[in-house]
């Protein structure tokens, strides 16, 4: 049985109690956090840049050699695009991208079909990459330095919320839990 479930008048402070305790653990580890994963980020966007010649040579390959850089295309784009909206754009299976995005090649069975569906992966990527963030795409020449550079600053922000907002919810779980056990 939920504790106070039966008590309706303790909710607001139950609630209030709730929101506090999280306020305080926000401001004590979410910058940390956020830190944390901009520089793991920042490291992952500009090797995309580095392996696929800044985003000149998204291939197949590509994809298959580094699968979980898939979320990093997807971050490129513009809009980003969310997992869900990717997977009906591309028409492909909900397990070949959730697979890739947690850095696994899906097994071929041999048909053809995982390759069509790279495929298909990356003709809506490369469709969608941000002109505006990655200009040079567009005038079909490599970045310079300087566009590389802020290119790669431009991409992260939403994967860092990504990352920052997944990191947040497991420590707040893991805090909650322990706040339970002190209870009982």
């Amino acid at each position: 049985m939920a504790i106070n479930a039966d008590k309706p008048t303790l909710w607001k402070a139950d609630i209030a109690q709730s929101v506090d305790l999280f306020n305080r653990w926000f401001l004590k580890f979410a910058p940390k956090t956020f830190r944390e994963q901009r520089l793991k980020t920042t490291e992952v966007v500009e090797e995309t840049l580095q392996l696929t010649r800044d985003f000149s040579a998204i291939s197949v390959e590509f994809l298959q050699a580094h699968p979980a850089r898939l979320m990093t295309l997807r971050m490129a784009t513009c809009p980003p695009l969310a997992r869900d909206r990717l997977i009906g754009l591309a028409d492909v299976r909900k397990s070949i991208v959730g697979a890739l995005e947690k850095g696994t090649l899906p097994r071929d069975r041999g048909d053809g079909v995982l390759v069509r569906e790279l495929n298909s992966i990356l003709n809506i990527v490369k469709q969608m990459l941000d002109q505006d963030i990655f200009p040079w795409l567009e005038a079909g020449r490599r970045a310079t330095k300087t566009e590389r550079y802020q290119g790669g600053h431009d991409c992260r922000g939403p994967i860092v919320r990504r990352r920052s907002q997944r990191h947040r919810v497991l420590r707040t779980k893991a805090s909650a839990v322990k706040c339970l056990k002190g209870l009982s």
